[in-house]
C-alpha cells in the first residue's frame, strides 16, 4: 500500500493470501520448469548425438549382469534418448496443468470479488483459472509436477547407474570424464571414480523423497489448512534446483565419455561366443529338431565351453548330434556378432523417424 499508495484501497481487496501466495507460486513453477525443459532439449541433442556416432559401436549386452547378446553402444543411447523423450512429454503436461491460479476468496466462492476480476488478472499472467478451487489451487497439481520431476530423475539415475557399471574395472567399457589435477581418492591416487554418475544417484534419492512429500500435502483439512505450505518452501524449489543441477551434471559426463571400443570386443570374448546360443537354438529348430531337444543340446555345448574354457564355435562343432545338423560354415556365419545387428536400422527409424 505504501508504494502503490493512489491504489491502495483496492489492493488486496476482497482476496485471501493463497489467492496472491498461490497464483505467484504458479508463475514461479513455470519459469523453474522451462529452465528445466531447455535443459532436457539439450540432453536430447546430444543422446542422439552420441547413438548415431556410436550406431555401429558393438558390445555386450548383459541381462542379470551376465552376457545375454551382441548390442551397439547406439542403441544404449537410443534407450535413453526415447526415455528422455517421454520424461520431457511428462514435465510439459506437468507444465500445463500447474499453469492455474485462482483468484477466488477465501474459499473460493468469489464472495469479495467479481469473477471477471479473476479472469482478466489471470489471462495476463498467462494461467488458467482453477475450475473450482476452495482457499487454495489443489495440490495434485503440485504432486503431479513432482512426480514428473520424479520419474526423469530416476531415469538419470538409471543412465548414471549403467555408467559406474561399466566404469567398474573388470569391465572398463565407459568411463567418466576425468579432469587433469583431479584426484579419484586421498588415499590412493591410481583411483579414478565415477563421482558425477554417483552424485546424481544420491540427489536423485532425495528429489523421490520429495516426491512422497508432496503426495502427502495433497490431502488438508476441509478448505484448507497449512501443512503444506512449510514442506513446499523446501520441496519444490530443492527438487526444480536439484534436477536441474543433476540434468546438466549429466550432459557434462555424456559430452567427456571415454569410450573403449578395444574393451567392449576384449569382453565379448570372455564368454567363448555364447552368446550365439539362441541363434544355434533357432538354426536347429528350423532344421526340424523339437524345441527342447535342440535347447539340451545347445545347452551341453555352451556348459563345455564354460567348463573347459574353449571356444562355442570348437564346441559345438564337435558334438555329433550338432554337426548332423550344422555345418561349419553355417556355425561360423551363426557367431558372427554382426548377425545379431541386422535391425538396428529399423528400431533407430521407429525412435529418430
Amino acid at each position: 500500500s505504501e508504494q502503490i499508495p493512489s491504489y491502495s484501497q483496492y489492493f488486496h481487496m476482497g482476496l485471501t493470501s493463497s489467492d496472491v501466495v498461490d497464483t505467484a507460486l504458479a508463475l514461479q513453477l513455470r519459469e523453474a520448469m522451462e529452465i528445466i525443459l531447455k535443459d532436457v532439449d539439450k540432453l536430447l541433442e546430444e543422446l542422439k548425438r552420441l547413438a548415431f556416432e556410436h550406431k555401429e559401436t558393438i558390445m555386450m549386452g548383459r541381462t542379470h549382469g551376465v552376457h545375454a547378446e551382441p548390442i551397439t553402444l547406439g542403441l544404449k543411447f537410443a534407450v535413453w534418448y526415447d526415455e528422455m523423450r517421454r520424461n520431457r512429454e511428462r514435465l510439459l503436461r506437468a507444465y500445463e496443468n500447474i499453469s492455474y491460479g485462482k483468484l477466488s476468496g477465501a474459499v473460493g466462492t468469489y464472495s469479495n470479488i467479481d469473477p471477471m476480476v479473476e479472469k482478466l488478472a489471470l489471462e495476463e499472467l498467462g494461467l488458467k483459472a482453477e475450475p473450482v478451487s476452495t482457499q487454495i489451487v489443489h495440490r495434485d497439481r503440485h504432486a503431479e509436477l513432482l512426480s514428473a520431476l520424479s520419474i526423469t530423475a530416476t531415469s538419470l539415475e538409471k543412465f548414471a547407474t549403467e555408467i559406474r557399471h561399466l566404469q567398474r574395472t573388470e569391465v572398463l567399457e565407459l568411463q567418466e570424464p576425468f579432469t587433469e589435477g583431479q584426484r579419484g581418492s586421498s588415499a590412493m591416487p591410481h583411483k579414478k571414480n565415477p563421482i558425477h554418475a554417483e552424485r546424481i544417484c544420491g540427489i536423485a534419492r532425495v528429489i523421490r523423497a520429495n516426491l512422497m512429500v508432496a503426495l502427502e500435502n495433497v490431502v488438508l483439512w476441509h478448505e484448507r489448512d497449512i501443512s503444506h505450505s512449510s514442506a513446499e518452501r523446501i520441496i519444490l524449489p530443492d527438487s526444480t534446483i536439484a534436477l536441474d543441477y543433476i540434468l546438466n551434471l549429466f550432459l557434462e559426463i555424456l559430452k567427456g565419455l571415454v569410450v573403449n571400443k578395444e574393451r567392449m570386443l576384449k569382453n565379448m570374448e570372455l564368454s567363448y561366443g555364447l552368446y550365439a546360443s539362441s541363434k544355434v537354438l533357432v538354426r536347429l529348430m528350423e532344421k526340424g529338431i523339437e524345441r527342447d531337444r535342440a535347447y539340451n543340446t545347445v545347452q551341453r555345448c555352451a556348459m563345455r565351453s564354460w567348463q573347459e574354457g574353449i571356444p562355442f564355435e570348437t564346441s559345438l562343432l564337435s558334438d555329433e548330434e550338432v554337426s548332423k545338423f550344422l555345418s561349419e560354415e553355417e556355425v561360423k556365419e551363426i557367431i558372427d556378432p554382426r548377425g545379431f545387428l541386422k535391425n538396428v536400422d529399423y528400431i533407430y527409424k521407429r525412435v529418430f523417424g
